[in-house]
């Protein structure tokens, strides 16, 4: 895709984007709804104060992590199943779907044991700050029980996705979050008679929220009649198809993993720098705008995913090409525009309106500033990396070099780069983001060139992929 093109490739007619529409709307509220929960935990413990704040941040990084591999889980399933959902093979979704089952059961058995057993080592980990670490295990020892529920709730809820039924998830998580919001403001602060919890009431909420989201999805599941899940086939996947899973769903699982991993641990140098109280709780702040921020992004490249993955399985393979075309660049001038919004919330808006709710001091709140116009200054360059890579190489069945490039991109510059800056050089906030940002720019060179190769376009659901 060449500079002469780059626009000309959004000619595609009414057809395309009511499509691109009805499929990203849902997945956008729903990521918007996850978002701002996260955003009203972050308020509602940020009202206790900047220890308990940077506290959060600090346990919910394992919880980041799992919900990222959950994520890979899910994204690995689903390069399969909008294959096969283009194929209308529903057997092997209901297999590709107890594959999910398996692994996401058993990791999150494993992750709720280390949490309620090891909090305290876990959290000396992430921070040296004694002040936080207590704080820190209290919530984490309860609110690790709650991916028992969500491995569930996210494999079930991706396949529907894949499936071309992205308003399951928004149902879902509107439930969840209106469960989790109401709790937190009954626990936290001890509302309607009940005791104040603080930081484990906000566990408390959570927990209870996951658990709606389950019983949700097991009463779906029993109703639902335009996908019927068949337990003889999820419970005795095929060998084959097991093989073709980690084979193609490996990639991303790692990806996801390694990519969650990585983004804790600039929340790990953070936690080790001079001043890392201040450092985390803008931080946690600037995390969620950014998130929220993010959420077009996101639902742009669950789009390209979907569509990328079904126009394969359906044997239109001459139109992939650009259609993905079309979608990297819909999504890097939604970024655009996202980043310029960022922006000037950031200078004129946030100071005045937001930063006095979350009770932050000046320190914290000039370093929430200077994060935020980290993040909105190279948004364009990240919405392309994330729906080219995330949606378009995914959705092609080219999961390996997808993971490569969002990877490659952390560990061998970005990584290295703000450890050495933060912790050798003991230089300040700007220079530890001034590292991350190299992320984008490497990840979009990389992207650009394995785009144009068409390499990407694979049909993984034929006999012998």
């Amino acid at each position: 895709m060449g500079p002469s093109d780059m626009f000309s490739c959004l000619n595609r007619g009414r057809a395309f984007y009511r499509d691109v529409i009805s499929l990203a709307l849902p997945i956008l509220l729903q990521n918007l709804i996850t978002t701002s929960l996260g955003l009203i935990d972050t308020f509602m413990v940020g009202s206790l104060g900047e220890a308990p704040l940077a506290a959060v941040s600090q346990a919910n990084i394992p919880v980041f992590i799992i919900q990222l591999v959950f994520f890979g889980m899910q994204s690995g399933s689903s390069v399969l199943i909008s294959q096969y959902w283009g194929r209308e093979d529903t057997d092997s979704i209901n297999r590709v779907m107890g594959i999910g089952f398996y692994l996401a059961g058993g990791l999150s058995v494993l992750f709720a044991l280390v949490m309620f057993f090891l909090p305290v080592p876990l959290m000396g980990l992430l921070t040296d700050n004694a002040e936080l670490i207590p704080l820190a295990a209290r919530y984490a020892r309860i609110v690790g029980f709650s991916y028992l529920f969500n491995s569930v709730t996210s494999i079930y809820v991706g396949a529907h996705r894949s499936m071309e039924n992205p308003k399951l998830g928004l149902f879902v998580f509107t439930a969840s979050m209106l469960t989790n919001t109401f709790l937190n403001w009954v626990l936290i602060f001890g509302n309607l008679g009940a005791p104040r919890l603080e930081v484990e009431g906000a566990a408390i909420a959570t927990l209870t929220s996951r658990v709606v989201e389950f019983v949700i999805v097991v009463v779906y599941a029993a109703v639902n009649r335009r996908f019927r899940l068949k337990p003889a086939l999820m419970l005795r996947p095929d060998p084959a198809l097991v093989r073709k899973f980690f084979r193609f769903a490996t990639p991303v699982i790692l990806n996801e993993t390694l990519w969650s991993t990585g983004t804790s641990m600039y929340k790990v140098i953070m936690g080790h720098m001079e001043g890392s109280k201040h450092i985390l709780a803008a931080r946690a702040l600037a995390g969620n705008i950014d998130d929220l921020c993010a959420v077009s992004i996101f639902a742009i490249a669950g789009t390209a995913a979907i569509i990328v993955g079904r126009e394969i399985g359906a044997g239109r393979r001459s139109t992939v090409y650009d259609v993905a075309a079309a979608l990297d660049v819909l999504s890097c001038l939604c970024g655009a525009v996202v980043g310029a919004g960022l922006l000037l919330c950031t200078y004129f808006w946030f100071p005045q309106a937001i930063y006095p709710l979350f009770h932050l001091t000046p320190e914290a709140s000039s370093t929430a500033t200077l994060i935020l116009t980290f993040i909105a200054v190279p948004m364009p360059l990240r919405a392309f990396d994330t729906t080219n890579t995330v949606g378009v190489l995914r959705g092609g069945g080219d999961s390996r070099m997808a993971a490569i490039i969002d990877v490659s991109a952390m560990w061998l510059v970005a990584i290295p780069l703000a450890a050495f800056f933060a912790l050798v050089l003991r230089w300040g906030i700007f220079w530890v983001y001034i590292a991350i940002s190299t992320e984008q720019l490497v990840k979009t060179a990389l992207g650009v060139h394995r785009f144009r190769s068409r390499a990407w376009i694979n049909d993984i659901t034929r006999a012998g992929s």
